[in-house]
């Protein structure tokens, strides 16, 4: 399927405007990354100017090659070291309500990256007021990196499963369906911080395989859900398989809430961040 022979549903006319033209010139002094602007987000000018930012920590290059993913993959340069303080102070400076942190994978890093995670964490809240959303990678699997950053508290805690388990190994390659589900789960064992997790569809999954991977999801205790549209970057990447109307967006979350989650975002255009600031409101 042409990625470029989208339904009338999913053509966006990007509302930028001056305050993303003032965000955007910040990130490129500061030399910060957004998974917003990487991962070509149709609702990056909505969120912006909501005072709502995604931002990429460890870089912009990633060591895994999803291959449904628009962010570069390769040997990942070294670490900015400034990184989280640049990061709070211009989260201070444009007076952000909400921010969510999420990075790229670092498999070569010792530590996976979580301590440059929490760095950014601890320096955001010493110098602002700003709620915090953690998206996390699944860190190897490994409950130490995790169990470090629940002590730091942040307001919510996401990690995308992404899509159903047949289809992992084609499309996230590296990652195993059982240890993101684990990683959720110890989560929610270990405190009573909310979580999340996104599906993206259209990637040729089943009905019956959707619903049971919201039946594992309802198992691990999930609070939040979100399901959108799966995009294709370019033609290198993974082929639309089919486009899902609002219809049968709206036909899943009916479903998902009756199962039990707290808050679903069910629509082609919903991305992780999509009204990430109301997910910790109700």
């Amino acid at each position: 399927m042409n990625f470029n022979n989208k339904p009338i549903w999913l053509k966006v006319i990007l509302n930028l405007g001056d305050k993303y033209s003032k965000i955007n010139k910040l990130l490129v002094k500061e030399s910060l990354n957004t998974i917003c602007q990487r991962s070509d987000c149709p609702n990056i000018g909505t969120c912006w100017n909501n005072g709502v930012l995604s931002f990429l920590l460890l870089g912009n290059i990633c060591t895994r090659s999803c291959h449904f993913c628009a962010i570069k993959t390769g040997t990942p340069k070294n670490l900015n070291l400034l990184e989280p303080y640049k990061l709070a102070n211009i989260i201070k400076k444009i007076e952000i309500k909400h921010v969510v942190l999420t990075s790229v994978t670092r498999d070569d890093l010792k530590d996976l990256g979580i301590n440059l995670w929490l760095k950014t964490i601890r320096e955001i809240k010493k110098i602002y007021t700003s709620t915090i959303e953690t998206l996390i990678p699944d860190f190897e699997g490994q409950q130490q990196p995790i169990a470090l950053l629940i002590k730091d508290k942040p307001a919510l805690i996401s990690h995308n499963m992404e899509t159903v388990p047949r289809l992992l190994k084609t499309v996230r390659i590296t990652a195993k369906y059982e240890i993101s589900l684990s990683l959720l789960k110890y989560i929610k064992n270990k405190c009573y911080i909310r979580t999340k997790t996104g599906l993206i569809l259209g990637l040729g999954e089943t009905e019956v395989e959707i619903l049971n991977t919201l039946k594992d999801l309802i198992k691990a205790k999930l609070d939040i859900l979100t399901l959108g549209q799966y995009l294709s970057p370019s033609f290198k990447h993974y082929e639309v398989q089919n486009f899902l109307n609002k219809k049968k967006f709206k036909y899943y979350k009916n479903i998902a809430l009756n199962m039990g989650f707290f808050i679903v975002e069910s629509n082609p255009l919903v991305r992780s961040s999509y009204k990430a600031y109301q997910h910790i409101r109700y």
